[in-house]
């Protein structure tokens, strides 16, 4: 194992055994962790989700998290991994309910809505991406990387500049990363994803803004 301190924000939502397997099958130690002390030694975080945004933005309040890890990335620069919803708390607001966002990120989470009654949802699946701009933890094109994607909900953010990863869905342009200074954000599972997310991680985990 090489020494790396990663560590996923424990807050009580999310795929954080998954995660942290996956850390460990491309040879990087991480931790869990809930106490803003330790999270601060850290050299990476990952912000983990699953459920419903207002649901998990009341739990990193109710923990102090959120002031804290504004305070280590907004602040700091420390670079953040947001996955799925953690993704979408990058942002101010959601239309799944009425609790602010982190705000790292400016834009909004709206629900997916299709005129095409056959078009599902949630997306459910695998899918491939397209590269919106370069950066150093992405797959490189040759690969023709894809993800698992599990969502109602999906980010649009403020400034299109901050659109790392688009993926087609009914017809339409879905958002799939997004980036700005020391921030990414995935909508799709990388430690579900097989050696495209172990590819991910083992880059996201030497990655320096």
């Amino acid at each position: 194992m090489t020494e790396s301190k990663v560590h996923v924000i424990d807050y009580g939502i999310g795929n954080i055994g998954s995660i942290l397997n996956m850390f460990r099958r491309v040879g990087v130690t991480a931790i869990r962790s809930d106490d803003p002390e330790t999270l601060r030694r850290a050299d990476r975080l990952v912000l983990p989700g699953v459920g419903a945004f207002d649901r998990a933005m009341k739990r990193l309040r109710e923990r102090g998290l959120d002031e804290a890890l504004t305070e280590m990335v907004a602040g700091d620069g420390k670079p953040v991994l947001g996955i799925c919803l953690g993704m979408q708390l990058l942002a101010d607001s959601s239309d799944e309910g009425q609790e602010p966002g982190l705000g790292w990120i400016p834009g909004a989470v709206h629900a997916m809505k299709f005129d095409a009654p056959d078009v599902r949802v949630p997306h459910m699946g695998w899918a491939y991406v397209d590269p919106a701009k370069a950066h150093a933890v992405l797959n490189g094109p040759e690969a023709e990387p894809r993800y698992y994607f599990a969502h109602s909900f999906h980010f649009k953010p403020k400034d299109p500049a901050d659109i790392l990863l688009t993926t087609d869905y009914g017809g339409q342009e879905i958002v799939a990363a997004v980036h700005r200074a020391n921030v990414i954000g995935m909508q799709f599972h990388p430690e579900k994803s097989h050696r495209f997310g172990m590819a991910m991680f083992k880059k996201f985990a030497g990655w320096t803004p």
